[in-house]
């Protein structure tokens, strides 16, 4: 509790604060049973943070936009962000060292994350919006003066009787889907710029794998001042016709092809143990880079499956969005789905794929957190396929936009007004990746590994719902003063 938090220069901690608030809201002990879950079990080694502090360094770490150098700092000032990561008192020490968040994001990962939400999301849409069993068995409780009345009258034929019990809602609510792709932090990739990076990483490797041949036989010739003037002389100029690029491209691939060579022949004398860990990880995706490079310049094309755009993240594919200022990011592809003002992640994936084969399984999930169908669901074109519709018919789901073939000569004011509610619903979704990307920094993710970057992906839209759920906390809370100030004035008036 707060006001068991100890502050050696006195007082208490305020019960109003939004990290008090969070720190109660966050169920820590379902959280910490998952999160057992991953450890090893062994009794080596130091004993293993609490997820509490874990999950909350994160929180704090992607709600203020800080690195994980200065998350540690602003925890090691601040006794509310002390309280929320779990001490029981403050202190003026680091409560750890900066890089164990990287450990962190890599032992909780998206998995625990993403069901903490869901916890969080499906507990407070249920508060949203209660069951009919409970309102009906209030009405029992509560019966009116005409179901008194009518208590030993008997129901005549053809008419159901009241005392019979009424069914669960098969549908409630709208499911709101739709896709963005979250940039990794890399520069915009060339073929040329590419190759070239691959041919400076190879030729430090030469160096490295010839150093204890030093002295007894020459180092291999890999011409590097001629290549680095002849990627220049074409990388420096504004406009470059193709046909200098495909030569300039053609020489960085010869280059790279002569020093893969070395390479071999210094690994059977010299081992490639003197290589570092990345290092070997940068040879075998550079080897992966020239096959592919190669290839397209054989075949003259500008395509080839699982292409590799970052040496340092080869897990980043190009992902083709049609969008007006970058028609393709480079990143992660998300689908989300828009719940009562929260958020979810309903699948991620560093390749490109069709987000219409999402709703199925989405709507399903919808069906497993909440029991029961929604309503509506609200997308884009790229949703509304055949097999989808059919399946939303079948469900008795209605699924937006218009129908299939011909469009009508005169159409109903009411569809009208259905369809411009649907694209304002819809646009529920395009706010919370403005959200995102403007508050929370999913406009860029400065992870580099693929399942930390994935957590931290899940951590962005895991701390926008808490956010969304102070928000609206300090909506019912205005609510209830305007309330009770406007039952003053009436008791005032009546008086």
């Amino acid at each position: 509790m707060p006001h068991e938090f100890f502050l050696p220069f006195g007082g208490q901690l305020d019960p109003n604060n939004r990290w008090v608030l969070l720190a109660q809201r966050i169920p820590w002990g379902k959280a910490e049973d998952l999160y057992i879950g991953q450890l090893k079990s062994t009794s080596e080694g130091r004993q293993a943070f609490s997820v509490r502090m874990a999950l909350g360094a994160l929180i704090i770490k992607e709600r203020l936009g800080t690195s994980d150098r200065e998350t540690v700092e602003q925890i090691k000032e601040n006794p509310y962000l002390q309280y929320f990561i779990g001490l029981t008192e403050f202190k003026q020490e680091e409560p750890f060292h900066h890089t164990m968040m990287t450990h962190f994001r890599k032992r909780l990962g998206p998995d625990i994350i993403n069901q903490i939400n869901e916890w969080l999301v499906t507990e407070e849409v249920n508060q949203m919006t209660p069951d009919r069993d409970e309102i009906t068995n209030d009405e029992d409780e509560h019966p009116s003066d005409d179901d008194e009345n009518q208590t030993g009258s008997q129901p005549t034929a053809g008419q159901p009787s009241k005392q019979q019990p009424h069914s669960t809602p098969t549908h409630r609510g709208k499911l709101i889907l739709d896709a963005t792709c979250v940039p990794a932090d890399i520069a915009y990739p060339t073929d040329l710029d590419l190759l070239n990076k691959s041919r400076e990483k190879l030729e430090h490797m030469i160096d490295v794998m010839h150093q204890p041949l030093r002295g007894i036989q020459p180092k291999p010739r890999t011409y590097r001042k001629k290549a680095r003037q002849a990627y220049l002389q074409v990388a420096k100029q504004r406009k470059v016709s193709k046909k200098k690029l495909r030569k300039a491209i053609k020489a960085q691939l010869q280059y790279i092809h002569r020093n893969l060579k070395h390479i071999e022949e210094l690994a059977q004398q010299s081992g490639l143990h003197l290589l570092s860990t990345r290092q070997y990880r940068e040879l075998l995706v550079i080897q992966e880079v020239y096959r592919q490079q190669k290839e397209m310049y054989d075949k003259r094309s500008n395509r080839i499956e699982d292409r590799i755009v970052s040496i340092e993240q080869p897990h980043v594919r190009p992902i083709v969005r049609g969008k007006a200022k970058a028609p393709v990011e480079f990143g992660a592809k998300v689908v989300i789905s828009v719940i009562e003002g929260y958020t979810l992640i309903e699948h991620i994936s560093w390749d490109n794929f069709h987000e219409g084969n999402t709703l199925q399984a989405s709507v399903e999930a919808y069906h497993t957190r909440f029991g029961c169908y929604p309503e509506a669901v609200i997308a884009d074109q790229l949703y509304r396929t055949r097999e989808n519709r059919r399946y939303c018919q079948a469900r008795g789901i209605r699924l937006s936009g218009p129908p299939l073939g011909r469009p009508a000569k005169e159409v109903q004011p009411e569809h009208k007004k259905l369809a411009r509610q649907d694209a304002c619903e819809r646009n529920k979704a395009e706010g919370k990746f403005g959200e995102g990307k403007r508050c929370y920094g999913l406009d860029r993710i400065y992870t580099r590994l693929p399942e930390t970057s994935e957590t931290a992906i899940s951590l962005q839209y895991f701390t926008m719902n808490l956010w969304h759920w102070l928000r609206s906390l300090f909506v019912f809370f205005c609510y209830m003063v305007l309330l009770t100030s406007s039952r003053k004035k009436l008791v005032c008036q009546a008086a």
